[in-house]
């Protein structure tokens, strides 16, 4: 079997059907006997015309992780699934904000998830997610007090992102927080380029960020590519994910192909892998297959992933030596 390294990789978008029912059946929760029902509640549609639409797939799974055991059991699941498909090291991000309907706070949450993460053999790491929207600095303040809690360098909390709906909410009215982030040390990554432009990406590097969570757009904006290059920026493209929520409008011309051979550092991973019906191994095949990936250059790919990788220089170097 292959081996991978997801560096992008959201806990409620790993969901696959089979996890919903074990979830659901341990908390007593109804759901679509239908399998095909089932499906349709947590895949995005063919027809889904943008990141906002794609976005309310995360319903039905954040439902099933109001609880410490839901939340604890989802890493866990979405864990040993992820291992079984040939992924090494993965980084599992989650909003605690989002996980406070029925009473945990977002110290529990942070807590259930660590558990969970304890209960695998998978090597992976947590990134904690404050959220784009409006009204909820406070929560953002208390993600970000518990990032500075609970960080390692290894085996839990690593870093900190910024998820949710950009062309809703411009990454530039986050550069405060992530300011005051960067002075706390905390590692962290952004999402920016997918649902707006480049203008997103270059607001996220001007906040510090190190990877950038997409970054499909750059390519409107020969300077911010030149941007990405020059500063060894690393981006953390997922082509499923842009092709369904239509970050690009024309797939043929995407771009991972490119951005490597101009020397930019990119990276292959799911993004939301239950929602899009995908895995890593599918999504290195669609590169093979529809732009010519090479194996070379899907050496590249793993190596650009571990040396960005939230971790220590001893598990990057455990890595480098199972790829090889």
């Amino acid at each position: 079997m292959d081996k991978y390294i997801d560096l992008h990789l959201h806990l409620d978008g790993a969901v696959t059907p089979d996890i919903a029912r074990k979830l659901a059946k341990m908390q007593n929760i109804a759901l679509p006997e239908d399998e095909e029902e089932l499906k349709k509640l947590l895949t995005v549609q063919e027809d889904c015309q943008s990141l906002t639409e794609f976005l309310k797939c995360f319903d039905l799974p954040l439902s099933l992780m109001q609880t410490a055991e839901g939340l604890r059991e989802a890493v866990r699941l979405v864990a040993d699934n992820i291992r079984s498909q040939g992924v090494i090291y993965a980084e599992i991000r989650f909003a605690p904000q989002l996980h406070t309907q029925k009473g945990m706070t977002q110290e529990d949450a942070v807590n259930a998830a660590l558990e969970g993460l304890r209960k695998t053999e998978l090597k992976a790491n947590l990134i904690l997610c404050l959220m784009r929207g409006e009204g909820n600095e406070e929560q953002n303040e208390e993600t970000f007090r518990l990032a500075k809690k609970y960080l390692v360098e290894d085996g839990g909390v690593v870093a900190l992102d910024l998820a949710g709906a950009e062309a809703l909410f411009p990454t530039a009215g986050y550069k405060d927080i992530f300011k005051r982030v960067k002075e706390a040390g905390i590692p962290f990554t952004m999402h920016a380029g997918e649902a707006a432009g480049p203008e997103s990406i270059k607001a996220a590097l001007e906040s510090g960020a190190t990877r950038i969570g997409h970054g499909v757009r750059a390519y409107e904006d020969p300077e911010v590519v030149k941007l990405i290059k020059d500063k060894g920026i690393v981006l953390e493209m997922c082509p499923t994910s842009n092709r369904q929520t239509h970050a690009i409008p024309d797939m043929s011309k995407y771009p991972l192909v490119e951005y490597l051979n101009q020397g930019i550092k990119v990276t292959l991973n799911t993004d939301d892998m239950g929602i899009e019906g995908t895995t890593l191994a599918e999504e290195y095949r669609y590169m093979e297959k529809g732009f010519g990936l090479t194996i070379e250059q899907k050496k590249i790919l793993l190596g650009n992933a571990i040396d960005a990788a939230f971790t220590t220089q001893e598990v990057k170097e455990q890595l480098r030596k199972t790829i090889v």
